[in-house]
Formats: structure tokens, C-alpha cells, sequence
């Protein structure tokens, strides 16, 4: 329930996600419990988002028996329940909302509460068991999930020469975990469950092919209903190449696996599903673009070496047992290797890597992948005009080119004397062609610019991830600079800065490694692109120039 507030001070926001708030203003504030130290409000100028806790007071209601009154305490006092979001410290905060379901439906015929129960009886650790999932990928294995500190109760028992944090406890590099991972805030006490190898290549870093390589189609959408009637939605078949065993899988279905993947895989580039659409969602049109999409996402991850490995994309792949299907939701779900406990599954080369030389490999990738994603803009901007000319101006303009030569026909026999009918059907026909050639015009981007609009809105996607996981990296080499200088300082022991340098030498393999990867899918997939548009122009214009060949053979016998 939102409550007003007092800013103490005055504090000056330094990203987005932050605003500035004056000295004694007037606030709104969304929920006194803070986070982190940090509070989401409004400000008096209309303005939302982040400011400190410490800097406000909350003016609470307070009820007696006839008078209503409030009462005033500074946020975070013994007096307010400050509390944490209940959501992974990885889990981006617009997402922390919920999930929006695209099919406007419930998930309890899809998921229950259950809990998985031991042989003897004995519910496992976090609602399932104590054995290992039986899993058809040799290089994944779970385990179940230990007792897991919070970080903020480790990083509290440190001593005051310890690397500090960032103020900013919402900012991706504190929310993916990596933070944590540098500094050494990750509990040792279990065994790591999965484990994901990098390797160099020609290239530098790269991920580890998968030993099981394997692909997988997505045809077949189909409209279903259930409620008798009352719900309805559409259906995939989706076959992976491990068994040719298809399984049938609804868009909320992907949307679920989506957002798995950003919660674990904080490194690594999760490529962005088809978008959603609250009307016009059984449209066969619709239909026809989200499958297309589906299948160029699908093409990706089973390219990834790491995503293609992932237990939950495994699950979604091949599980067609309802009641399976809901005990293995719920297992992904309780991965315990997610934010700083997933860094710890990446195998490292031992090649020494200059840290200042990764730093400039990183910001050649930053201005590169700025300069493709203005590009990838421009493309989908140009190709999306060009579509709407196809399916508007150029069909008319040759459908009035068309009429006109058929106006002429129609005058020409005005005056019978005169009135040649092979000329006369000869100009008709090529009136009729120029309208043929109008709707072939309009047919065509769904062979050739819808295809491309497909892939540029996939790499638009990748590319959007990349700010925030080279974002990573800086927070990475930011802190080694800070330990090595409070080192020289005397303030830290020099092998606790060794060690934060160690673990950031992981942060700039893994992220090398991901760029790396996607410098070698865009070489493939562009190069596929630009043949196959090619390819379709080249057709199409034969098409269209064999149609005026015939109509100009019309006139050879005159």
C-alpha cells in the first residue's frame, strides 16, 4: 500500500533506475519495506523510482479507537520490517512483478504445489528429492540444494579492508551475482552440481562444443481449447532430433523456459522470444510470424553449447508426462545454481590473460555491437518500409498502370472500322499482366523481407542483452583495481586481491567466450540471410520477366 513520505536530505540520482529527491519534499512511497537499503517512491515532480531509505521518513496512519493520527519513522528503523524481495538476486526488477501470460489463462492445470516425496517418505531439500533427476545429457547433473547463506550475512562477518559494494543494489552487476562471485561472497560447502568449459580457440576463448550436438523443429500450430471451450490457445509440435519424439508445447510454455534462462545464464547472451500480442492472437498471420520466430530462437539455443545443455531446456524438450512435466518445473525452479553459484560452474583455460588487454577486447566488442545494432535498426526500418510498399503502393501503382492499358484497349474498340482485335487483345493482356505482376508484388516479403525482419528482430534481441553483460565485466574490473589499490594501500592482504583478481579472469573468459560465439552464429545466420533474399529476388524478378516475355510475344504476329 503506498504511504507519503519526507525526504531527510537531499539525494542526486546517478543512473536510471534512481531519482533525485530534495531536502524536506514531499514523497510517495510504494511499500516502506526497503530493499537492499533502498526504497521505491515518486517524487513531488511525478518522477519513479529508486532513492535511499536512510534519506526519508515514512508518515504511517495510525488507528486508535475514535481518532486517526500518523506517526513518523525513518525508514529502516527498529520500528519498520525492512524486508528483501522474495525473488533471486539475479532477477531483473521490472520482472519481479509476475509474469504476464500471452494466453491469458491460468497455470493450475499446467502446475500444482506438490512436493516431491522420498521412497521413505521424506520430502527432499526445497520440495524435491534427495536424488539426482535422471537426465538424458551426460553433462548435466543436479543434486539436491543445500542451506545457502544470504550473502549480506557473509559479507557482514568480513573485516572493514574488504572491497566495498555498490551503493546501487538493483544495478545488473549486484542483481546477477557477480558481484558476490568476485568478491568471494559464494558458500563452498557444496559440490558444484554442472559444470561448463571454456576452451581457446583460434579466436581466444570459446565455450566447448556440446559432445551431443542436435537440432530441433517446430511445426504444426494448432488452435485448442479446454473448459469445454472456454479457454482457447495454440499448440506447437515440437520434435527434437535426440529421439524424433514430439511433444506439444504452448507459447507460455517457451515464455516459462525464457525466463528460466535469464534467471541462470547471467553471462550469457538468452536471445529474446517472438513478441507478445494481446489482440489478434488466433489470426493466421500471427500465428504464421510467431512460428517462424519460434523456430529461429529454437535454431539458437540448440546452437549454444551451454544453453542447449541447461537440464531445464532438456525437460522442455523431451518430457511428455504431465506429471513429470510439473515435478521437473518445479526442480529448474529450485536450481540452486543461479546468480554468484552459477559462476562457479565455468571450467577456465590456465593461459594467462592480460586483464588490460581483455578490458580493450571488451570495448572493441562495446563499439562494435553498438555500430551492428544501429545498423540491424536501420535494416529493419528500410526492409519494413519496402514491405509496406509491396503490400500497398506498388500493388497499386502497377494495378493503375494496368487499368490504364486496359482503358486504351476498351477505346480502341469504339470505332469497329478501324478496330484491330488482335491489338486490341494483345494491349488487354498486358493490362491484365500489369495487375498480375501488382499481387505478385504483394505475395513476395512473405518469401523474402518477412524472412530477414525475422532474423534482424533475433539479433536485435541479442544485441540488446550485451550492454548489461559487458556491464558485468566493468563492475569485474573495477573491483580488482579497488582491492589491488587497497593492497598497495595496506588495507587487504595481497592474496585476498589475488583472489579477486582470479575470479574476474572467470568474468572476462565466460564473456569472451559469449562473444566469441556470437561473432560465429552471425557469420552463419547473415550469410544465410543475405543468400537466401538473393535467392528469392532473383526468382521473383524471373518470374515477373517470363510474364512480360509471353505478353510481348502477343505482339510478334501484328
Amino acid at each position: 500500500m503506498s504511504m507519503k513520505g519526507k525526504a531527510l536530505y537531499t539525494f542526486q540520482s546517478e543512473n536510471k533506475e534512481e531519482i533525485s529527491i530534495q531536502e524536506n519534499e514531499e514523497l510517495v512511497i510504494f511499500d516502506d519495506n526497503s530493499v537492499d537499503g533502498w526504497l521505491q517512491g515518486e517524487n513531488s515532480k511525478g518522477q519513479r523510482g529508486l532513492f535511499p531509505a536512510s534519506y526519508v521518513e515514512v508518515i504511517r496512519p495510525r488507528s486508535n479507537s475514535n481518532l486517526t493520527d500518523c506517526s513518523i519513522s525513518p525508514v529502516g528503523s527498529p520500528g519498520n520490517d525492512s524486508s528483501y524481495f522474495p525473488s533471486a538476486p539475479n532477477t531483473p526488477f521490472h520482472m519481479q512483478q509476475g509474469y504476464y501470460d500471452d494466453d491469458d489463462d491460468d497455470w493450475d492445470d499446467w502446475d500444482d504445489s506438490s512436493t516431491v516425496v522420498d521412497d521413505d517418505g521424506r520430502s527432499g531439500a526445497n520440495g524435491h528429492s534427495h536424488q539426482s533427476p535422471h537426465s538424458n545429457n551426460p553433462n548435466v547433473h543436479y543434486r539436491a540444494k543445500p542451506y545457502m547463506e544470504r550473502q549480506d550475512s557473509i559479507s557482514s562477518s568480513r573485516k572493514g579492508s574488504m572491497v566495498g559494494r555498490n551503493l546501487n543494489r538493483f544495478s545488473s552487476f549486484v542483481r546477477s551475482g557477480v558481484e558476490a562471485f568476485v568478491l568471494g561472497d559464494v558458500p563452498m560447502n557444496a559440490k558444484i552440481a554442472e559444470s561448463y568449459t571454456i576452451e581457446m580457440g583460434p579466436k581466444g576463448p570459446q565455450w566447448k562444443e556440446s559432445p551431443t550436438p542436435f537440432s530441433c523443429s517446430i511445426e504444426d500450430p494448432t488452435k485448442q481449447t479446454k473448459f469445454k471451450g472456454i479457454k482457447t490457445y495454440i499448440s506447437y509440435r515440437v520434435t527434437p532430433s535426440h529421439n524424433a519424439r514430439p511433444v506439444y508445447r504452448r507459447y507460455k510454455h517457451f515464455d516459462w523456459l525464457y525466463n528460466r534462462l535469464l534467471h541462470k545464464f547471467t553471462v550469457i547472451s538468452v536471445p529474446h522470444l517472438p513478441e507478445k500480442q494481446a489482440t489478434g492472437r488466433f489470426e493466421e498471420d500471427f500465428i504464421e510470424k510467431r512460428k517462424r520466430r519460434l523456430i529461429l530462437w529454437m535454431d539458437h539455443m540448440t546452437s549454444h553449447p551451454v544453453l542447449s545443455q541447461y537440464e531445464g531446456f532438456e525437460h522442455f524438450l523431451m518430457c511428455a508426462d504431465d506429471k513429470q512435466w510439473k515435478l521437473g518445473k518445479r526442480r529448474a525452479e529450485k536450481d540452486e545454481m543461479m546468480g554468484a553459484n552459477f559462476m562457479l560452474t565455468f571450467q577456465i583455460p590456465n593461459e594467462h590473460q592480460d586483464l588490460q588487454d581483455v578490458e580493450e577486447r571488451v570495448d572493441s566488442f562495446k563499439s562494435f555491437g553498438k555500430k551492428m545494432d544501429d545498423s540491424v535498426m536501420q535494416l529493419t526500418h528500410v526492409a519494413s518500409e519496402l514491405v509496406r510498399k509491396h503490400l500497398g503502393g506498388f500493388r497499386k501503382e502497377f494495378q493503375r498502370l494496368g487499368n490504364a492499358f486496359q482503358n486504351v484497349s476498351q477505346a480502341f474498340m469504339l470505332d469497329p472500322p478501324h478496330c484491330s482485335d488482335t491489338l486490341n487483345t494483345a494491349i488487354s493482356h498486358t493490362g491484365r499482366t500489369y495487375e498480375n505482376i501488382g499481387e505478385m508484388f504483394a505475395e513476395q516479403p512473405k518469401y523474402d523481407l518477412f524472412h530477414m525482419l525475422d532474423k534482424l528482430s533475433l539479433y536485435q534481441g541479442l544485441l540488446a542483452n550485451f550492454p548489461d553483460i559487458i556491464h558485468l565485466q566493468k563492475g569485474a574490473f573495477a573491483k580488482v583495481k579497488e582491492s589491488q589499490r587497497m593492497s598497495d594501500e595496506g588495507k587487504m592482504d595481497q592474496d585476498e586481491a589475488d583472489g579477486v583478481r582470479k575470479r574476474c579472469r572467470t568474468v572476462g573468459f565466460a564473456l569472451q567466450a559469449e562473444m566469441n560465439h556470437f561473432h560465429q552464429r552471425r557469420e552463419v545466420d547473415f550469410k544465410e540471410m543475405m543468400q537466401a533474399y538473393l535467392k528469392q529476388q532473383i526468382a521473383f524478378y524471373q518470374r515477373v520477366g517470363q510474364q512480360l516475355e509471353r505478353t510481348l510475344h502477343m505482339y510478334d504476329n501484328l
